[in-house]
C-alpha cells in the first residue's frame, strides 16, 4: 500500500435536522482494499455518495490525493479520480465494447470519429485489465460481469485513482466473481484505491486489506482483515439489541403442501429441495442476488424451471403461466407491490377481488356489490384502513393498508400454498408486526402453506417456523427453533 488517497475527517450528514451519519472518518490508501460493512441503513451509501459529490456533507471535511476540501461536486470528484461502480449497470447495450469504454469521449478531431484510434485504446485498457473482450462486441450481447468489467475499463480511461464498488458481486455467478477479484488485483498492484461495499463476508476474506463497519451512522470499527474473524464482523454489524427479538411458537405439522425436487434455473439457482407443509411458515432467507426470489419466481410461472419437479399436495405440477399457477392454489406477491403487484388507479375493492372476479360475475359482468362486501370482510379480519371504504384507489393508501389488501387478495381466493416476496418492505414498523401476526394467523388457520423470500433478517426471526439459508443458488442452511437467530443466519448467508 501506498500513499493517502482519501481522508474523510468528522463526516456528519442530516436530512431535515435528523442526523444520519455521526461524525464518521475514513482513510482510504493507493493499492488498497478497503471493505465498508454494515446492514442497511447504516449508512454505508450516505458516505459514499458525499465522497463521490453527489450529495454534500452537512460537516466535516475531504482530503483527496492530498487536496483538502469542505465538500465535493460531481465534476471535482471526477476530476480527482474518484469513480463509482454501482451493481446496476449503467452502460449502452446497443454500442459495441469500444464506443462503452470511451463514451462520451470518443476519440476524433472535426466532429469526426476515429474509429481504428479507439479500438486500439480499448484494447490497451483491456490489456492492462487482463480481460479478453473483443472490442467489436455489442455490449448488450456479454454477461453481467463482462458488462461490469467494462464500466472499470471506462473508469480507467479517466484516470481513476479511487473506485468504489456498491455490492459488485450480487447478480453475478461464481466464475464471474472470480473474473472480478482477478481485476481488483491488477488494480491494486496499479496503484488503484478501492472501497468495497459487500453483505458477503467471504469476499471480504478473499479481496479486502483492511474493513471498516458502520452501524446506525456510526463507524464502530476499523481494523486490518487480518486481525478479525467473521463472528466478531457479525457481532459489529449487527449489535447486541439486534438479537433480542422475540422468536413465534413453532407450527409443528407433517401434512406436505409444496415440495421442490432438485429444482434448477439457468444460472438463478440449482437442485433446490425443500419441503413447506400445511399451516407451516418457511422463509427463504438471502442477500439480493442468492436466488430466493427467484425460486418463488419459478414456482409461479414467472421464470423458467430447467430441472427438478414441483409438488402441490403430492401431485406435479409444470408451471405454464401465473393464470394457470393460480388456479392451482397457489398465490403469490411480488417485492414490487406498487409497480407489479397491483393496479394504483383501481380501487382497493377492485385490487382484492381481482383473483376472483370469475366466481363474482354473472354472464362476464362482476358484481360490484359481492365486491364490496370482499373488501368489508377482509378491511375487518385485517384492520385495513381506507378513508373512502371499499371505493378508495390502492394507490393512496399507506405501505402496510395496501400489502393488507393484497395479502387479502389472495386469501379471498383460498389459495392453499402462498408464495411472498419482500413481504414488508417499504412499511414501517407497526404496520410489520400487523402483516407478521396476519400471514401466520391465516396459514394455521386455513392451512396454508407460505414459503416467504427475504433479505431481511429481523423478518426471519420474527415469521418463520423454519429459516432455508441461500447463498450463491444454493441452500447452505436450515435453521428451526432457537437457531433461527440474526447472527446465525447472517453468518449462514454470508
Amino acid at each position: 500500500m501506498g500513499k493517502d488517497l482519501v481522508q474523510l475527517k468528522d463526516i456528519r450528514k442530516s436530512y431535515s435536522g435528523v442526523e444520519v451519519l455521526h461524525g464518521v472518518d475514513l482513510a482510504l490508501a493507493s493499492g488498497e482494499v478497503l471493505a465498508l460493512l454494515g446492514e442497511n441503513g447504516a449508512g454505508k451509501s450516505t458516505l459514499v455518495k458525499i465522497l463521490a459529490g453527489d450529495i454534500p456533507p452537512s460537516s466535516g471535511t475531504l482530503s483527496i490525493d492530498g487536496t483538502e476540501l469542505a465538500r465535493l461536486d460531481v465534476y471535482q470528484a471526477r476530476q480527482l479520480g474518484i469513480r463509482m461502480i454501482f451493481q446496476e449497470l449503467n452502460d449502452a447495450p446497443t454500442l459495441t465494447v469500444a464506443e462503452n469504454i470511451f463514451l462520451g469521449q470518443w476519440p476524433g478531431s472535426g466532429g469526426i470519429v476515429s474509429w481504428s484510434e479507439m479500438e486500439k485504446k480499448a484494447q490497451e485498457i483491456l490489456d492492462r485489465l487482463q480481460v479478453k473482450i473483443p472490442v467489436d462486441a455489442i455490449a448488450g450481447s456479454l454477461r453481467v460481469g463482462e458488462r461490469q468489467l467494462l464500466e472499470i475499463a471506462r473508469a480507467l480511461t479517466q484516470n481513476a485513482k479511487v473506485l468504489v464498488l456498491d455490492e459488485p458481486t450480487a447478480a453475478l455467478s461464481s466464475v464471474e466473481v472470480d473474473r472480478l477479484f482477478t481485476v481488483m488485483d491488477q488494480l491494486k498492484s496499479q496503484g488503484v484505491g478501492m472501497i468495497y461495499i459487500t453483505h458477503r463476508l467471504d469476499e471480504v476474506a478473499r479481496v479486502a486489506d483492511r474493513v471498516q463497519v458502520l452501524r446506525d451512522g456510526n463507524s464502530v470499527l476499523t481494523v486490518k482483515n487480518s486481525e478479525i474473524d467473521r463472528t466478531a464482523l457479525v457481532t459489529a454489524m449487527l449489535g447486541k439489541e439486534s438479537e433480542k427479538n422475540a422468536r413465534p411458537a413453532a407450527v409443528k405439522t407433517s401434512k406436505p403442501a409444496l415440495k421442490l425436487n432438485n429444482l434448477s434455473s439457468r444460472l438463478d439457482y440449482s437442485d433446490v429441495s425443500l419441503t413447506v407443509n400445511e399451516g407451516e411458515v418457511v422463509c427463504l432467507f438471502g442477500k439480493i442476488g442468492s436466488g430466493t426470489a427467484e425460486i418463488l419466481e419459478s414456482v409461479f410461472s414467472l421464470r423458467p424451471v430447467t430441472g427438478g419437479e414441483i409438488e402441490i399436495f403430492g401431485e406435479k405440477f409444470s408451471p405454464k403461466s401465473p393464470a394457470a399457477s393460480a388456479e392451482f392454489g397457489i398465490g403469490y406477491l411480488p417485492a414490487d407491490r406498487q409497480r407489479l403487484g397491483s393496479f394504483g388507479i383501481r380501487s382497493v375493492a377492485e385490487n382484492l377481488a381481482v383473483t376472483c372476479w370469475k366466481k363474482m360475475s354473472t354472464i362476464g359482468f362482476v358484481n360490484q356489490r359481492t365486491e364490496f362486501k370482499a373488501f368489508e370482510r377482509w378491511a375487518e379480519a385485517l384492520r385495513i384502513s381506507s378513508r373512502s371504504g371499499p371505493t378508495q384507489e390502492i394507490a393512496t393508501l399507506s405501505g402496510g393498508n395496501q400489502q393488507k389488501v393484497l395479502l387479502a387478495r389472495w386469501f379471498e381466493a383460498n389459495v392453499k400454498v402462498l408464495l411472498l416476496v419482500e413481504p414488508t418492505r417499504g412499511v414501517d414498523v407497526g404496520a410489520r408486526r400487523d402483516i407478521y401476526e396476519i400471514i401466520r394467523r391465516q396459514a394455521k388457520e386455513s392451512n396454508m402453506a407460505v414459503l416467504v423470500a427475504t433479505s431481511d433478517y429481523e423478518e426471519v426471526v420474527l415469521l418463520a417456523d423454519r429459516a432455508l439459508v441461500m447463498a450463491k443458488g444454493k441452500i447452505v442452511s436450515e435453521l428451526t427453533g432457537d437457531s433461527v437467530d440474526a447472527q446465525s443466519l447472517v453468518s449462514a448467508s454470508s
